[in-house]
């Protein structure tokens, strides 16, 4: 799974015009499921994105989502699979099926809320219109595949 974090002030999802979810101070998560995702990429995800400490103290990164008791509005975003190596258009041949990708977030969120914080969601498959205030700014990127590859020389 790939999630874009971005900490905000606010955010809030609109469909059809309407006001569908918002939170004030947390984070926004865009979430997207590839193929041959699984719970594994869940388990690793949720107490990451809890836990990262990309929240201020004394102008120092210390705090994670749940030492401010910031809320999270998850939101599913398979374009964050997309592939641009070949041609103009992105090909999102490497997304999950909408069926295994909407289990995935629903189980995501389900996770995010048994750690503590808040979760407000989109709607899954619509057309959402999201809205931000971008506190920082902060945007991470996180992906789950990222916990089975070998760490490289010099990295931190």
């Amino acid at each position: 799974m790939k999630a874009v974090l971005q900490r905000v002030s606010g955010a809030s999802v609109r469909v059809d015009g309407r006001t569908i979810a918002a939170i004030s101070q947390g984070l926004l998560v865009l979430a997207g499921a590839a193929e041959g995702d699984s719970d594994e990429d869940v388990d690793w995800l949720a107490p990451k994105i809890v836990n990262l400490r990309i929240f201020e103290r004394d102008g120092k990164f210390q705090r994670s989502l749940l030492d401010c008791g910031g809320a999270v509005l998850l939101v599913s975003q398979f374009t964050l699979l997309g592939s641009t190596r070949k041609g103009r258009r992105p090909s999102f041949t490497g997304a999950a099926d909408p069926e295994p990708a909407r289990r995935l977030l629903e189980r995501l969120a389900a996770k995010i809320t048994e750690l503590g914080p808040e979760v407000a969601t989109g709607r899954f498959g619509a057309n959402m219109e999201v809205e931000l205030i971008n506190d920082g700014p902060v945007t991470i990127l996180l992906d789950s595949r990222d916990r089975l590859e070998p760490r490289r020389a010099g990295g931190r």
